[in-house]
């Protein structure tokens, strides 16, 4: 007990030095340019409104280029965190990146109107219309992210719009800082500016070329393509002539079918299969999207391919826990499935907890192999439909926080929580588990929705 207790401790102290390590880097990513422009000889100034419209530009495009390493999808920079908080960064760092950006156009326009010059692109130097249309470019980048689906943008397009018009927008804005030369005419900033920048696009490069390189060099076979209740589908795969991936449970990965992994086509799914199954991976999928409503089409022998695995949703980095809770709306039910599968492979004593909200009966997924599973566990399942039958017996309505109170045991404090479900859902557990007094360190979550 003493050894994985020590055990334990420094796996906690391994991720929380990774953590530190990883934000100290991106801070001296960020703080880089300015820190190499301030040094040596600097340029006479014209103020501090332009001072600071200079910094904010400079300070802007070392933000936006740092996006791009936040996609490339390392796997030890997003362990400490999860990859699902590190898209969520990426989502508001793109923002506040733009902001800044707009921000150093905005205060020329209003401070020095003259340094701007015209706006006509036949009359206007090359860098000045490069740095206006990198602005418009960024500017239909964030309004296409946070409002894809109000404008009905396939995913599939809105990808290959965002890479493009996020690619095309930093080399047009790098164009621009080139071709100003301001704060970068001595030789020394100018070729630490250039190589600064070859780092992003050698990024860039990674993430369109070597990774798809590498998942083309591990393809799977579909084995079977089983349906589930709830209009959602199961996707078995087993590996071609290698030895497969090894996840734990919980953790999903990016998936891509009926397409080479060049095109742009991936979309992240959790895995639904038991961690000891490395040769036979499995992904629950319910049809709620352009491209989830296609898995039903999907035949047996059809190539795929995988990116991952990836995340920190996962009972095996709480190996101490005196037991667990797992609460899931519909679909958010496949990494627990996961995990259930996976702790009954392994004959898991512990108590374990599975409160599944669904609209009706007929909703819930994996509902005969859960009755299953309470033979193999010590598990406590309850169903709560929103829309219950007339002979309905159990919980109804939606998970409250006096539901959790009245279904939790009295030592609720002691266990570790796993939440998968819609927004609306997890607020409500959030709010039960403060009024248990469960500590915030035992709540972990999947975020529903990554895009």
């Amino acid at each position: 007990m003493l050894n994985l207790k020590t055990t334990i401790e420094t796996g906690n102290m391994k991720t929380i030095l990774s953590a530190t390590f990883w934000i100290v880097l991106y801070l001296l990513l960020v703080l880089a340019p300015l820190l190499i422009l301030i040094l040596g000889e600097v340029p006479p100034g014209a103020g501090f409104w332009w001072d600071f419209s200079m910094a904010l530009g400079f300070s802007g495009m070392a933000t936006m280029s740092v996006l791009f390493l936040l996609t490339a999808r390392f796997q030890r920079a997003s362990a400490p965190f999860g990859i699902d908080i590190i898209y969520y960064f990426h989502r508001y760092l793109a923002i506040l990146a733009v902001l800044m950006i707009f921000t150093h156009y905005l205060i020329i326009r209003i401070d020095n109107v003259t340094a701007l010059g015209t706006f006509n692109p036949l009359e206007a130097p090359w860098h000045m219309t490069a740095g206006r249309i990198a602005l418009m470019l960024l500017t239909i980048l964030i309004i296409t992210s946070l409002w894809r689906k109000p404008l009905r943008i396939h995913y599939d397009q809105w990808r290959m719009l965002h890479i493009g018009l996020a690619v095309t927008a930093f080399l047009l804005a790098m164009g621009h800082i080139q071709g100003i030369n301001y704060y970068i005419e001595a030789p020394a900033k100018h070729w630490l500016w250039s190589g600064y920048s070859l780092i992003w696009v050698s990024i860039i490069l990674y993430i369109r070329v070597l990774k798809p390189w590498k998942m083309h060099r591990k393809p799977y076979r579909v084995i079977e393509l089983r349906q589930e209740h709830g209009n959602s589908w199961t996707l078995a795969l087993e590996p071609e002539q290698h030895g497969g991936m090894t996840f734990i449970p919980g953790q999903f990965a990016w998936l891509v079918l009926r397409a080479s992994p060049w095109q742009i086509t991936e979309h992240p799914f959790s895995f639904s299969s038991s961690a000891a199954r490395q040769d036979r991976l499995e992904f629950t999928i319910k049809a709620l999207g352009d491209f989830t409503r296609t898995i039903k089409d999907i035949q047996p022998g059809e190539r795929a391919y995988l990116d991952g695995p990836y995340g920190i949703f996962s009972t095996d980095l709480h190996p101490n826990a005196a037991g667990f809770v797992f609460i899931a709306g519909g679909v958010g039910a496949a990494p627990i499935m996961s995990m259930l599968r996976t702790l009954a492979d392994r004959r898991d004593p512990r108590p374990i907890w599975f409160i599944y909200g669904n609209r009706g009966w007929q909703n819930v997924i994996f509902r005969e192999e859960l009755q299953t599973l309470k033979t193999q566990l010590q598990l406590t399942l309850v169903h709560v439909l929103k829309e219950p039958p007339t002979d309905w017996q159990g919980e109804s309505g939606l998970i409250t926080p006096q539901l959790l109170q009245n279904t939790l045991p009295a030592n609720a404090q002691q266990y570790e929580y796993f939440l998968c479900g819609p927004n609306p859902m997890s607020n409500a557990v959030h709010k039960g588990l403060k009024t248990l007094h469960v500590p915030l360190n035992q709540i972990h979550f999947e975020l529903f929705d990554l895009v």
